[in-house]
């Protein structure tokens, strides 16, 4: 199919180029024989027979002529025409050989831009999807390895644990049966965070928008959360508008973004250090910002910070690290109702801002 394609795409070049080669011909002919010079007038009229032999005559000259202008044409129409199909054809067929390379799984090959301007932009649109293609294969692949690893622990801890009772190592008492217990609650938590972090980005998350005043929502989670940050003997500062602060946002997940972010600059915050959390508003956003004087973060970790199962620390213990999620479902979340979310840090035990800005609700006109 593809070769009958090109086949008809060179006779449509062929045909066209030789009918412009035989039109140009004809009339340079016919504009010759206009210019031919007229005979002289002191010559003697000729006669019917040298009349009709001059006829005759120019008859054979123009078939003669004609015939060489057909060859012609044909043969610079046909050259012009592969030539022209080639050129134009060429890009296009690197293409079809990119999408049957791809399709094959070779998200590494890249096609080389050339033939006309628009080709070009076709080739550059199309390496840029390839390359978008890959890293999404590559986040896939990094995305089922850390599944795995991070399924793997509890559940190896779970079989040890019942093969050991099992063994009769050890008796299945209460506090045994607690061990378990947390490693499925573990395993739940996982699983649920996984599953809404994958609704959120694929913007299927159910969000049940409400008219909510921003002031009271950053209060009530900053006194529940208080409690917990003077157990670990840290000082928490909060600075809010006097005036409510109107947003139109999911009160459950809002709340949830912002304990989130709460905990995180808890865990990296020593004793005696300080959590500062602030609102500002200006025409169109409200912009909340929560700043530690914890660990900081080092430079190349501050683009990763928002991605699945990251953590600067690697090294970090599960349970004191948490699983990665945390900051990636903030994230997931605060793009779901239309704002964005940001991290600042200075370096290495310099502390760290993050910043969630979300749009103001419109007053009614």
């Amino acid at each position: 199919m593809k070769r009958l394609g090109l086949n008809r795409l060179w006779l449509q070049f062929s045909l066209v180029f030789a009918g412009v080669v035989m039109i140009a011909a004809m009339m340079i002919l016919l504009i010759g024989f206009l210019l031919r010079p007229m005979p002289s007038a002191d010559l003697p009229p000729p006669n019917e027979a040298q009349r009709q032999e001059f006829r005759t005559r120019v008859a054979e000259g123009i078939a003669r002529s004609l015939l060489l202008v057909v060859a012609t044409a044909s043969v610079v129409g046909i050259g012009a025409g592969v030539w022209m199909s080639r050129r134009m054809t060429a890009p296009l067929v690197a293409l079809a050989k990119g999408t049957e390379t791809i399709g094959a799984g070779d998200l590494t090959y890249r096609v080389t831009p050339q033939g006309s301007e628009e080709i070009v932009a076709l080739a550059h649109s199309f390496n840029q999807m390839v390359g978008q293609l890959e890293e999404s294969e590559r986040m896939r692949q990094n995305l089922l390895a850390d599944v795995a690893h991070e399924l793997r622990t509890p559940l190896t801890v779970l079989q040890g644990n019942l093969r050991a009772i099992l063994d009769d190592v050890y008796a299945l008492d209460k506090a045994e049966v607690a061990r378990l217990y947390d490693q499925t609650r573990h395993l739940h938590r996982l699983v649920n965070d996984l599953h809404e972090l994958a609704q959120a980005e694929a913007r299927q998350l159910p969000l049940l928008l409400q008219h909510t005043d921003l002031v009271w929502l950053l209060e009530d989670a900053v006194a529940i959360f208080a409690p917990i940050v003077e157990a670990e003997e840290v000082q928490l500062q909060v600075q809010l508008p006097d005036a409510p602060v109107a947003v139109q946002v999911d009160r459950a997940r809002m709340t949830q973004v912002i304990q989130n972010l709460l905990v995180n600059a808890l865990r990296h915050t020593p004793a005696t250090g300080r959590i500062s959390v602030c609102l500002t508003t200006t025409d169109e956003q409200a912009r909340i910002t929560i700043q530690d004087t914890g660990d900081g973060i080092d430079p190349e970790h501050q683009p990763y910070l928002f991605d699945r199962f990251y953590r600067t620390d690697q090294a970090r213990d599960r349970d004191a690290g948490g699983a990665g999620l945390g900051l990636a479902i903030v994230r997931a979340l605060v793009e779901a109702h239309g704002g964005y979310v940001a991290a600042q840090s200075a370096g290495r035990g310099q502390g760290s801002t993050f910043t969630l800005v979300l749009l103001l609700q419109s007053s009614p006109a």
